[in-house]
């Protein structure tokens, strides 16, 4: 049986908060019924489908992990480097192998000993792609939220970390929280 790995990340843009990889293992009967429950890029989907799916996404599916590289890490090695750590964490949660990583970009996983293809917009080609899309937006939404509660004046709760004027210009009042990531640049200033 063939068995396929999609990747994707979420929060790479944003100036707080960690980035979050998912993995989700399908054979090729499962991608097709991912796409049947309406699966499809996280972008695309409001947050209420989003949480419906992710229930469904992880009964249905071979296995599937999630993982995080912190801001501490985002700093030190940039968000790159964050993102294939983060996906190589992801990967290295599984205990099924699969036959080929599917990445959701342009570029492959360094250091990581599969088969791997690069999809640019892998997210509207690749069910498994697009499902771990969802798992990561839901995870790392939920945990942003959750910080939330200590920093109101961020906007948090809308904005999940992404840097939109009101977040920019609590910034230049407030200051830079742990959470925020120093290698953005961001100073003290919007």
């Amino acid at each position: 049986m063939s068995l396929v790995a999609g990747i994707d990340e979420v929060g790479r843009g944003c100036l707080f908060g960690s980035v979050m990889a998912a993995v989700v293992v399908v054979t090729p009967a499962q991608e097709k019924a991912l796409w049947q429950i309406g699966v499809k890029d996280s972008k695309k989907l409001s947050a209420k489908k989003r949480e419906e799916l992710v229930p469904q996404i992880q009964s249905m599916v071979t296995q599937w992990a999630i993982a995080a590289a912190s801001v501490a890490e985002i700093d030190e090695i940039n968000i790159l480097q964050a993102t294939f750590l983060a996906m190589r964490r992801a990967v290295d949660q599984l205990t099924v192998q699969p036959d080929e990583l599917l990445i959701d970009g342009n570029k492959i996983i360094p250091h990581c000993d599969y088969p791997q293809t690069a999809l640019v917009k892998g997210d509207s080609i690749s069910a498994a792609i697009a499902a771990a899309s969802i798992l990561a937006k839901v995870q790392r939404d939920a945990l942003v939220t959750t910080l939330a509660e200590a920093y109101p004046q961020y906007d948090l709760v809308n904005n999940k970390g992404y840097g939109t004027k009101k977040h920019r210009l609590a910034i230049a009042a407030y200051g830079l929280t742990e959470h925020h990531r120093r290698s953005f640049k961001l100073k003290n200033q919007a």
